[in-house]
C-alpha cells in the first residue's frame, strides 16, 4: 500500500545505479531519458524552497528527476533528509516551464504539487523513529496509519492545502489498489484506512467516501472495522515523537485483523471490488473538485467584471466631469453668449431680450425669501456639559459631599463636583440654487415669471449668506446663462424669450452641478427645471441619469410645469403650476426647504 512507499529507509545511491547499469551494459553509456536529469536540478532545488514554508524544516533537500528509487511518485528519507520526487508528475509541462519558487505556479500542475504537499507532511510530522528489531509487520501497520495522520495534522496549520492533498489521493491510492501488497482481508483494512482515514481528518467528504464505507463494511463487518475505525482515529490524536504509542496503536490493528480474519470470507474479486469502490470515490471527489474550481473561476470572474465596470464607471465619471467643468466654464462666460454643447459660441438663438430694473415687488419678495431663508438657516447653540474634581464650573453640593465622604473613607475620590457648561454656535449653511430654464417654443408662458423669480432668488441669496450662490441657464438645443454663480446680488432682471427648438437639459445639469457644487454635501441644495418635459427618448434618458445622481448625492430636485400635459422627469419633484405668476413662490419655498433640511 502507499505506506510502503513514502516514508523510506536508504537505498543505494543514484551513482551506484549508474555504475550497475554501465557494468549491465557492458561498460557503454547509459542512455539518456527523454527529459534529461539535469535540466530538473533547478526544479528541484526550487522546490527546496518552498518545502520550508510547508513542512516548517530548512535542514531538507529536494531531489526531482525522471523516476526514483523507490519506485513511487515520490518519497521521504528521514534519515538522509531528502524528499524525492518523480519528474513524471509534471507531465505534460516541461522544465523550462515549471517555476516551483512563483507562489501561484502550482496551480497549472496540482497533481504534482498535491504529492509534495503530501511529502511536507510526511516531513514535518512523521518524525518518530522505528527501533531496532520492531516487528517489521507492525511497523508496516503504523506507517500505513501515519499516512492520514500527518495529512491531518498538516491541515491544522495550512487549512488551505486541502484542495492539493485531496488530489494528492487520487494521485497516490489508486495505483495502490490496482497493485496491493497486502492480500485478503488486509488488504480491505488498508483501503479502508487510507480512504476512510482521510475521511475523518477532513480531507475527503463523508458523501464521497460512501461506495468505500458500505464495501469495507460487508467484507470487513460491522464489528471489525468499527474496530479499525477507533484505532486509526486515536492514531490521529498521536505526537509526532511518540513512537511507543504509534507502534502501539499499530500492534492492536495487527491483532484486530489476525483475530476476525479467520471467520470472514474474502471475495474472490475482491482486488476488483475495491478497485471499483474507490475508482467511484476519486471520481466523486474529482467532480467535486471540479465544481468547486468552475464555482471558484466564475466568482474570480465576476469580481473581475465587477471591478472591470468599477473603473468604467469611475473614468465614465471623471470624462462626466471634466465635461461639465468645460461646460460650465463655455457657459458662464463674461460675454453673456449662446454657446453650443461642444462649447462654442453659438452663431444664432440667443433667447436674451435685454435687462430691466426690478419692480418694487421683487424687491419685497426678495427681502421675503432673505428673512425667510435666514431663519431656515439658523441652528440652535450646541451646549456640552462636563465635570471635573476641580474649578472652574458650578459646584455641585450633592457631588462635593460625597467627595469628602469618599476621601473619609481612605478611598480614592471618584466625585467630580465641578460642573462646566460650554456653548458653541452652529454653523449657518449657505445656500445653493440652480434654474434651468426650457426657452423651447411650447414653454413661451414659463419666460416672464421664471425671470422674476431668478432675480429674486438670487438677490435673497446674496442678502442671507455671502457664500450663498445661485444661477440660471436657459436651454434648448443651446445653453444661455442668465444669472452667473456670483457673491453679487444681480443689479436688473435679464428678460428672456422662448423661440427654440429641441433640448438640451443634460448639458445645463452638469454646467449647474460644476458650477454650484451641487453634488457637495454642506449646503442647501436645490435643483429647478421649468419644462414641460417633451423631450425625445436620448434627451430624457440623459436628463434622467444626472437627476438621480443629484437625488443620491442629496440635492433636492423640482420640477416646475405649467399644463396638464407635461411630462414627468423621474427622480426629480413635479410641482403642476396652474398660474405662471406662481412660479416665484414655488421655487422660494423650495428654496427654505432645501437648506432646512441640511444638517
Amino acid at each position: 500500500m502507499s505506506a510502503r512507499h513514502h516514508v523510506q529507509s536508504p537505498a543505494t545511491t543514484p551513482d551506484d545505479d549508474a555504475d550497475l547499469a554501465r557494468w549491465d551494459d557492458d561498460g557503454a553509456p547509459p542512455a539518456q531519458p527523454r527529459s534529461s536529469p539535469h535540466l530538473w536540478l533547478r526544479v528541484g532545488a526550487e522546490l527546496g524552497d518552498r518545502l520550508v514554508a510547508l513542512s516548517g524544516r530548512q535542514d531538507l533537500l529536494v531531489t526531482c528527476r525522471p523516476g526514483t528509487r523507490s519506485g513511487a511518485p515520490a518519497a521521504f528519507f528521514p534519515t538522509l533528509g531528502e524528499v524525492e520526487f518523480d519528474a513524471g508528475l509534471f507531465a505534460p509541462l516541461q522544465p523550462h516551464e515549471i517555476h516551483p519558487r512563483i507562489v501561484g505556479d502550482e496551480e497549472r500542475y496540482p497533481a504534482a504539487w498535491g504529492v509534495f504537499v503530501h511529502e511536507a507532511a510526511h516531513a514535518a510530522h512523521s518524525v518518530w523513529t522505528q527501533p531496532a528489531g520492531e516487528n517489521p509487520r507492525v511497523v508496516e501497520a503504523a506507517l500505513l496509519l501515519e499516512e492520514s495522520r500527518v495529512e491531518g495534522a498538516h491541515l491544522i496549520t495550512r487549512p488551505t492545502d486541502r484542495t492539493y492533498l485531496r488530489t494528492s489521493a487520487r494521485t497516490l491510492v489508486m495505483p495502490d489498489i490496482a497493485h496491493p501488497t497486502l492480500k485478503g482481508i488486509e488488504h480491505a483494512a488498508a483501503v479502508a484506512a487510507l480512504v476512510l482515514g482521510r475521511r475523518d481528518v477532513g480531507i475527503l467528504d463523508a458523501g464521497e467516501t460512501r461506495a468505500v464505507a458500505d464495501l469495507c463494511e460487508k467484507v470487513l463487518g460491522t464489528n471489525l472495522l468499527a474496530t479499525l475505525t477507533r484505532i486509526w482515529t486515536a492514531a490521529h490524536q498521536c505526537a509526532d515523537h511518540d513512537t511507543t504509542t504509534m507502534l502501539a496503536h499499530a500492534k492492536e490493528w495487527c491483532d484486530a485483523l489476525d483475530t476476525a480474519a479467520p471467520a470472514l470470507p474474502v471475495p474472490e474479486n475482491l482486488t476488483d471490488l475495491l478497485s471499483g469502490a474507490v475508482g467511484i470515490v476519486m471520481d466523486s471527489t474529482a467532480a467535486t473538485d471540479a465544481a468547486d474550481l468552475a464555482a471558484q473561476a466564475a466568482a474570480t470572474n465576476a469580481l473581475a467584471a465587477q471591478s472591470k465596470a468599477q473603473a468604467q464607471d469611475r473614468a465614465q465619471r471623471a470624462g462626466q466631469r471634466r465635461k461639465a467643468a468645460a461646460t460650465a466654464k463655455s457657459v458662464f462666460n463674461t460675454r453673456g453668449t449662446t454657446v453650443t454643447p461642444d462649447g462654442t459660441p453659438a452663431p444664432y438663438g440667443n433667447p436674451v431680450t435685454g435687462t430691466r430694473r426690478p419692480t418694487a415687488a421683487e424687491k419685497s419678495a426678495a427681502a421675503r425669501l432673505s428673512r425667510a431663508l435666514r431663519a431656515a438657516a439658523y441652528r440652535e447653540r450646541t451646549e456640552e456639559r462636563t465635570t471635573s474634581p476641580t474649578p472652574p464650573g458650578r459646584l455641585n453640593m450633592r457631588a462635593a459631599l460625597a467627595r469628602d465622604a469618599q476621601r473619609a473613607a481612605g478611598s480614592v475620590p471618584t466625585a467630580e463636583p465641578f460642573t462646566h457648561t460650554r456653548r458653541r454656535n452652529s454653523p449657518t449653511p449657505p445656500l445653493r440654487v440652480g434654474i434651468a430654464v426650457d426657452v423651447s417654443g411650447s414653454m413661451r408662458a414659463a419666460c416672464a415669471p421664471v425671470a422674476s423669480a431668478a432675480w429674486i432668488v438670487a438677490r435673497a441669496a446674496a442678502l442671507t449668506d455671502p457664500d450663498s450662490l445661485t444661477a440660471t441657464i436657459a436651454y434648448d438645443q443651446h445653453l444661455t446663462a442668465l444669472t452667473r454663480p456670483t457673491h453679487r446680488a444681480p443689479e436688473r432682471v435679464t428678460t428672456f424669450d422662448a423661440n427654440g427648438g429641441h433640448h438640451n437639459l443634460g448639458d445645463a445639469i452638469d454646467a449647474l452641478d460644476h458650477g454650484l457644487e451641487l453634488s457637495r454635501p454642506g449646503a442647501g441644495r436645490l435643483l429647478v427645471i421649468v419644462t414641460d418635459a417633451h423631450y425625445g427618448s436620448d434627451e430624457t434618458a440623459q436628463a434622467v441619469t444626472r437627476i438621480k445622481q443629484l437625488t443620491t448625492a442629496g440635492c433636492a430636485v423640482l420640477q416646475l410645469t405649467l399644463t396638464a400635459k407635461s411630462h414627468h422627469l423621474p427622480g426629480a419633484t413635479l410641482l403642476h403650476l396652474p398660474q405662471p405668476s406662481s412660479a416665484p413662490a414655488a421655487i422660494a419655498t423650495a428654496a427654505t426647504d432645501a437648506i432646512r433640511r441640511t444638517r
